[in-house]
């Protein structure tokens, strides 16, 4: 029977025994030989007497995220940790270790790639620009020859391809006509006057096919030209857009990588998160783990906090923060702690039908016997 319940009782025993004397004394007052007798009226202290639990000042329930089976178990119930203390350890390791090992090496690439692009931007824009002095004077020596080369007269009315075209078709026709005379003697005047013809057509062709020439090289020099001016502006304020995007993508693919292989790797060790004392463990090597099944409890006892939910609408009004509450535990009836109110729940709850809030109270002493979740007699003090 816990100390509210036995309150409860002893409370409803006065009550009858009240009642029965105030019985009796009725009865003596209405007999002819009855004496006159005033009774002290019955008083309360006002205190409101609650139930409530023992809980360590925090904890947390640990699991694991993956599935597998324990390898190493680190440490046993009491042992005291840190946060970051690795606690149990499940198998498959050797092939996430790898996994990360091969990330790390892919990011350090990566961001090597990626520093070499910057180092080596000033290189590369020296260069451009070098290519684009060296474009432009093969433009201006292209330019220099066509400009000063002159076009037999019988091609001034045509452009540079149809002048090849043109004159390659006399000089073939020159070529036959003089072809049957070739070997005649040179004193031969129809001879002579074909050889002169053949050599014009050949010097009207040489020249058709030179002009051809400085015109094509005039525009491959210009496209030289542009080609570099469309590097130069590409590299001039940084490294190429393209480049630099490609080398970023591929430096963040790999941190992303690495993360995630690190994260593999993580979820194979159970971490504590807090400073505290591993309360309960149900572990061996060998068990075999479920995602998110509580596998360790860690709390921290260095200071107790009471918990009572059952205080109803009527009584919650009555509570502050900072109230004094002393404190009996059900299993040290010799034992009054003492404590403040630390917060008042805002959310109710219904419970039999009554609307009741729970409290939080900060224990100002301990006592080594204490263990969470006892059970205690709580008098909130006016």
């Amino acid at each position: 029977m816990t100390w509210r319940k036995k309150l409860l009782l002893f409370t409803l025993v006065g009550i009858i025994l009240t009642t029965l004397s105030a019985c009796s004394a009725t009865n003596q007052a209405n007999s002819p030989s009855a004496l006159t007798t005033e009774l002290p009226p019955v008083r309360t202290s006002g205190d409101i007497i609650s139930e409530g639990r023992v809980v360590p000042k925090t904890f947390v329930n640990l699991s694991f995220q993956v599935s597998g089976k324990v390898s190493e178990v680190l440490v046993k119930e009491g042992d005291q940790v840190k946060t970051g203390d690795v606690l149990v350890r499940l198998g498959n390791r050797a092939e996430a270790e790898a996994d990360v090992a091969r990330s790390e090496l892919e990011l350090l690439n990566a961001q090597q790639a990626l520093d070499d692009l910057l180092s080596n931007h000033p290189i590369e824009r020296a260069r451009a620009l070098e290519a684009v002095a060296r474009a432009n004077d093969r433009v201006r020596y292209a330019k220099y020859q066509l400009d000063n080369f002159t076009i037999p007269q019988n091609q001034q009315n045509l452009d540079a391809v149809e002048a090849v075209q043109i004159m390659e078709e006399r000089l073939d026709k020159a070529r036959l006509a003089f072809e049957p005379y070739k070997n005649d003697s040179l004193l031969n005047e129809t001879r002579r006057k074909l050889k002169e013809a053949l050599d014009n057509a050949q010097s009207d062709y040489n020249a058709a096919v030179k002009r051809l020439s400085y015109e094509v090289e005039l525009e491959a020099a210009k496209a030289e030209l542009q080609q570099a001016l469309d590097q130069w502006q590409k590299v001039k304020d940084g490294p190429e857009p393209e480049q630099l995007a490609l080398a970023k993508a591929r430096l963040n693919t790999t941190q992303i990588a690495l993360q995630a292989a690190q994260a593999r790797l993580d979820n194979l060790e159970l971490k504590a998160t807090i400073d505290g004392t591993v309360a309960k463990i149900d572990l061996v090597v060998g068990s075999q783990v479920t995602p998110n099944s509580v596998v360790v409890t860690i709390a921290d006892f260095s200071a107790w906090y009471v918990y009572t939910d059952n205080l109803t609408e009527i009584e919650v009004v009555d509570i502050e923060l900072g109230q004094t509450a002393s404190i009996i535990p059900d299993a040290l009836p010799e034992l009054t702690l003492s404590g403040t109110v630390e917060s008042i729940g805002q959310v109710f709850e219904e419970k039999r039908g009554d609307v009741t809030y729970t409290t939080k109270i900060l224990l100002t002493e301990s006592d080594p016997r204490l263990r969470w979740g006892m059970t205690v007699l709580i008098t909130f003090q006016k």
